[in-house]
């Protein structure tokens, strides 16, 4: 089980922020299972900012909940920049949300190939009235526990971004 209790400073900034701005936050998770959420929501307040999480582990789950084209899910995988983009898509316009993040990758340590290695993982980000921002990171060497929290500490940060950005 992946421990999130050092990331509850960030996650304390980040809903003290949006509420300051009056900001709502909705999560489409993947290979994170809903720890951003999670994280997020141990927060006292975090009911003023977290309007919700979606946790779309499969493929069907994606194209369900999110809307992700499965077409587009077999034409490029699940792991991929059109997925993610799509799924932060898919939940800002099933949220009340003002920001969205989206994560999709492989935690391992099984599922990975030579284009998409364990530890890959495709983030959306996207702010209401805004064009979407994309990023990929390979966290490569961790295990299954530490790609998951490094995403969680990398969505973190996106959403921080996104927040203080002008919209």
């Amino acid at each position: 089980m992946t421990d999130l209790t050092p990331l509850l400073g960030q996650a304390q900034a980040l809903i003290e922020l949006c509420t300051a701005r009056g900001l709502k936050i909705a999560t489409a998770e993947s290979c994170t299972g809903g720890l951003i959420a999670g994280v997020l929501t141990e927060i006292s307040g975090s009911s003023a900012v977290v309007d919700r999480g979606f946790v779309t582990y499969s493929n069907a789950a994606k194209a369900d909940m999110l809307g992700v084209p499965k077409g587009l899910i077999e034409r490029v995988g699940a792991v991929s920049q059109e997925v993610a983009l799509a799924m932060a898509a898919g939940a800002l316009a099933k949220s009340k949300a003002d920001l969205v993040v989206a994560v999709t990758g492989v935690a391992g340590p099984t599922g990975g190939s030579a284009e998409k290695p364990v530890g890959m993982v495709h983030f959306g980000v996207m702010r209401r009235g805004s064009p979407a921002r994309h990023a990929v990171h390979v966290f490569a060497g961790l295990d299954r526990s530490g790609v998951r929290f490094a995403t969680v500490v990398e969505a973190l940060k996106l959403l921080r971004e996104e927040a203080t950005a002008e919209a």
